[in-house]
């Protein structure tokens, strides 16, 4: 029933009798006037003169001054799309008390002549299409007690305070998704002045800024305020506590922050609480809580509310909702179902961090349909009372650490069930007693069924689905192949079967109305499945297989609407079809690690103005890089490496203002340095290494700067010069410490000359400097000891000379340098971390002496201990991917150092180091690629030594990649669901799980896995 129609029952007594000649004379004429559908009309169509007006459906009657006149109009809902403007009737029904056109399509501006109606006390034109100005006839409406506004419409002219002044007796005062705009001191005083007899303040959505002022305190009948979605930014108004008549009070996503005032949870009269979505407001619920006894809705979500759930919540005998999820709530969960009389239907406690078992009383409350306990450390059996509560339609209560055995049967006496979630636990979910097909059908219908990392050992028979919108067994150990009731139940929008052993498909995959399908990390081999018919297909991942087909050269035709599409890490081979490009609305394209041929198609480049991520990673795609990029280009991540490319890099890619990846490292480009890239100023990671480039990384007269750079790797080129010091003295996303962002530098293995820059000095976030092999010249800048967070340090075989400044001490967090290989001279410091370091580190200085060198600075004939010679560097040892905290940097140099000159010795070394790495940079969020991982995309002109036994290696690295590999990335892309586009996150997990950089520093070693 329309609320309007509510306030009539309370304000009007509707009577019968004959109805006026001249009234129903207007009723007609307005029934002309309007446009309205007579299919959908449920008043209107009814109307006519053979019947008394006061019986018509709609129609309110009443004695005004001893004559029985119209007083009330319902027409909400009428299908009613104009005609409004041209009726004179309706506005000369001088009588009328209530009007009601809600929920209509009139299209139009609101009459003017509404002011002619002046006994009207209750107006609601919520949803009925208006829009624009208020006008200010309504103002002069001084009999209105209500008032309802709608979305669309504004207020300027008058603005609020103008529309209310005369208003006096106004009691309910609507104007929700009214665009008021309007300061928290304005909006405030224009109410409390003109309103005193306001109950009803509902102006959610209006742009309303804070703060909320004093002023409203006395309004003091108010009992409903909604205020939700405005941006007050300002903590919670205190004063609400001191309206004793308050029994609804919404204020979600209000910016509210600060302590929140318990004393609000005092309010005896408060029926509905609903703070959800104020990140910032924080505090304690108090024991007073349980004194609310006519609570009956409280909503918390997404604060920051800490503390425990006081026991006097099981007072509540009134509350149906309980939402607390998103908090950081504590402690065990309350027995909600001790008391016999409550009432409650939702509860969700999701995202805190309960503890404990769940309390069986929970389930005795006869009326709980939804229970949501996600995301907390809840431990112990899943209770099996849990499976008798019939009422229940929605059980999650994955990511917690729930142990013991589920049956899946027992879900058979839940009949009402629509969801169920049991994901991520230590759970083991057994299937085995539902394998009879004619037991199927006595299962619950489903519309959602999570049962990821579970133990499942086998796919459960559920073949009469016919809701089923979301299916996730990801990360069990299922074998076999995927079966044909899965296949067949065509209402599946979300299919997730990653993480398993699955090999094959029992049909083909023939589902309409499939929108995301996950597989990656499963043994499927051959041809990669098409999905026919699927026009709502936006997520494809087919990634971590073993595919060994090529891509069809129709596979646009399977993708039309695709946002998302992996088929990375697979054993693909041939060109890269073309039509590609007709998936016109891809995001995010991943075709690394396979063994892809022929050229990029330009297309790419040219066609999918939506692409954010372009990863072609680890193929062997040759040719030049297409200069097709166009203006419109929104790749955020293009990571071309490890390829066969040559040529330059293309001057169009400037075009790409919002790339913040670039990797085009293990090609064989051959330019100068991108200039062109400088005004970019969203770049992050720039990988160049082991390329062709050469000449200077100045480029001195182009604008722009690379503010957000935070991993630069030139590794391995021909660049050559003095570095430009103004240029890095731009890069400010290295001179701040982020906990979430790893910085490196390497422009080892090139021929830069001349000083190192000391605003080098500047970049004192960083955690890698590598300048090894190069031919720098001049002093250690002693600027370095300011560089706090660095982790690394390499200027080995370089040509710098003087002393090793003592200001290096002062990096704490330092677990490696190698200074060695240069004409440096005087004392080694000592202290804090140069304590650690071995002679390695220092070797092929001749002028250096002291500790750990054998060389006394009191014996000038000591012979300098032996060092290798300068060009030794591709054999050279590079700890750039020495870690936080690993700590190991001594007892590492001490194994190494014998075994320094030994190929042999060095692939065993690599080997053992790479099994410390594999487990200890996952810890530190990081993904590490061992030695042996990048030996197999070694160019074809690479020794044939260096590729010996890798066949027997790849079991091996399988087997630590599954022990200890995860999402773990340096920088990464991932696709946000929610808004349907790709985005990077620091925190994020890779859409991928490639293979893992080698701490050593060679041609084919990368600083980031993107």
């Amino acid at each position: 029933m329309p609320l309007l129609s509510i306030l009539v029952a309370s304000h009007v007594a509707p009577v019968s009798g004959q109805c006026p000649g001249d009234q129903q004379s207007l009723l007609l004429q307005l029934k002309q006037s309007l446009n309205f559908s007579r299919s959908f009309s449920g008043n209107l169509a009814g109307w006519n003169s053979s019947i008394d007006c006061c019986n018509w459906l709609g129609i309110t009657c009443d004695l005004v001054g001893g004559l029985v006149r119209v007083v009330g109009l319902n027409l909400s809902n009428e299908s009613i799309t104009g005609g409004l403007d041209n009726s004179i009737a309706l506005f000369s029904l001088q009588h009328l008390q209530v009007l009601d056109l809600s929920f209509n399509s009139f299209n139009t501006t609101i009459p003017t002549a509404v002011s002619n109606l002046t006994n009207l006390r209750h107006l609601n034109l919520s949803s009925a299409g208006f829009y624009g100005q208020i006008p200010s006839a309504v103002s002069q409406m001084s009999s209105l007690l209500s008032f309802l506004g709608l979305p669309s419409l504004k207020l300027e002219n008058p603005n609020l305070a103008g529309l209310v002044q005369n208003l006096k007796r106004l009691t309910d005062l609507r104007l929700d998704g009214v665009n008021i705009s309007t300061h928290g001191t304005e909006w405030c005083r224009a109410i409390a002045s003109s309103l005193p007899n306001l109950k009803v303040l509902s102006m959610s959505n209006c742009l309303l800024s804070g703060p909320i002022d004093f002023s409203l305190s006395d309004l003091e009948s108010l009992s409903v305020v909604r205020l939700d979605n405005n941006n007050f930014s300002d903590p919670f108004p205190d004063f609400f506590a001191d309206f004793r008549n308050l029994t609804i009070l919404r204020l979600t996503s209000c910016g509210l922050v600060g302590k929140f005032p318990a004393k609000i949870l005092q309010i005896p009269s408060l029926e509905i609480l609903d703070l959800s979505n104020n990140k910032l407001l924080e505090g304690k619920l108090p024991s007073s809580l349980g004194n609310l006894g006519n609570l009956s809705r409280i909503e918390l979500s997404r604060c920051n509310f800490s503390g425990t759930i006081p026991r006097s919540l099981e007072n509540l005998a009134q509350l149906n909702y309980l939402d607390f999820s998103s908090n950081n709530l504590i402690g065990p969960i309350p027995s909600l179902g001790l008391s016999k009389s409550l009432k409650l239907e939702y509860v969700d406690l999701r995202h805190n961090s309960f503890n404990g078992s769940i309390p069986p009383s929970l389930f005795s409350i006869p009326t709980l349909d939804t229970l949501d306990l996600s995301s907390n450390h809840l431990e112990g059996p899943v209770p099996r009372s849990i499976f008798e509560v019939q009422t229940l339609k929605v059980l999650v209560l994955s990511s917690n650490r729930f142990n013991g055995t589920v049956q899946l049967n027992w879900i058979q006496a839940l009949q009402n069930l629509t969801t169920l979630d049991l994901s991520y636990n230590n759970l083991t979910v057994d299937a085995s007693g539902n394998n009879n097909s004619t037991l199927s059908s006595i299962y619950p219908q489903f519309g959602i069924l999570n049962l990821a990392s579970s133990n499942l050992s086998q796919f459960p028979e559920l073949g009469n689905q016919s809701r089923l919108t979301r299916l996730d067994l990801s990360g069990n150990n299922i074998n076999g192949v995927v079966p044909r009731w899965i296949l067949e139940t065509t209402t599946i929008y979300h299919l997730n079967l990653s993480h398993n052993n699955l090999v094959d498909f029992q049909v083909p995959i023939s589902l309409p109305n499939l929108g995301v399908l996950d597989m990656h990390h499963n043994k499927l081999e051959g041809e990669i499945p098409i999905i026919q018919s699927s026009f709502s297909m936006i997520y494809v991942d087919y990634s971590n297989n073993f595919f060994n087909s090529s891509i069809p050269v129709d596979i646009s035709n399977y993708l039309p609407y695709a946002l998302f599409f992996s088929l990375s890490n697979n054993r693909l081979s041939g060109a890269i079809p073309a039509s590609i490009c007709n998936a016109s609305y891809l995001q995010v394209l991943d075709l690394s690690n396979n063994t892809l041929t022929g050229t990029i198609p330009s297309c790419l480049m040219e066609n999918i103005g939506t692409l954010a991520v372009l990863n072609l990673r680890g193929n062997k795609v040759h040719g030049s890089i297409p200069d097709t990029f166009q203006a419109s280009c929104s790749l955020q991540t293009l990571d071309l490496s490890l390829n066969q490319l040559n040529g330059r890099v293309p001057k169009s890619l400037s075009n790409c203002t919002a790339l913040e990846v670039l990797d085009l490292g293990n090609n064989m480009i051959d330019d100068v340095f991108p200039c062109l890239l400088k005004n970019n100023s969203s770049l992050r990671v720039l990988i160049l290494r082991n390329n062709l480039f050469h000449g200077s990384t100045g480029c001195p007269h182009l604008p722009g700067t690379w503010q957000k750079l935070q991993i630069v790797d030139l590794a391995f080129n021909n660049f050559s010069g003095p570095l430009n010091g103004q240029c890095l003295a731009t890069w400010q996303a290295m001179m701040v410490k982020v906990l979430t962002v790893f910085t490196s530098v390497d422009f080892s293995s090139n021929n830069f000359d001349g000083p190192i820059p000391a605003a080098v000095g500047q970049l004192n976030a960083l955690y890698i400097l590598n300048f090894s092999h190069n031919g720098f010249t001049g002093q250690i800048p002693a600027v370095f000891g300011n560089i706090s967070q660095l982790e690394s340090l390499d200027l080995s075989d370089n040509k710098l000379s003087g002393e090793i400044p003592q200001e290096l001490t002062e990096l704490t967090f330092l677990s490696f340098v190698n200074l060695s290989n240069n004409n440096l001279l005087g004392k080694i410091p000592t202290g804090r971390q140069f304590l650690t370091f071995d002679n390695t580190s220092y070797q092929g200085n001749p002028g250096l002496c002291g500790s750990p060198l054998m060389k006394s600075c009191s014996d000038s004939n000591t012979p300098p201990p032996s060092g290798r010679k300068q060009g030794s560097g591709q054999q050279s040892l590079d700890w750039e991917f020495i870690i936080p905290g690993i700590g190991f940097g001594a007892a590492a140099a001490t194994v190494m150092a014998p075994l320094i000159f030994s190929k042999k010795a060095t692939r065993w070394c690599d080997d053992h180091i790479d099994r410390i790495l594999m487990v200890l940079l996952p810890l530190c969020g990081f993904r590490y690629y061992t030695s042996n991982d990048w030996r197999r995309v070694q160019p074809e002109d690479m020794t044939e030594e260096y590729n010996t036994d890798l066949d027997d290696d790849d079991e091996e690295e399988e087997e630590s990649y599954d022990e200890f590999g995860g999402r773990y990335c340096v920088y990464c892309t991932k696709l946000d669901m929610t808004r349907k586009m790709a985005i990077h996150d620091p925190k994020c997990s890779c859409h991928h799980l490639s293979r893992p950089v080698s701490t050593f520093s060679s041609p084919f070693s990368s600083t980031t896995t993107l």
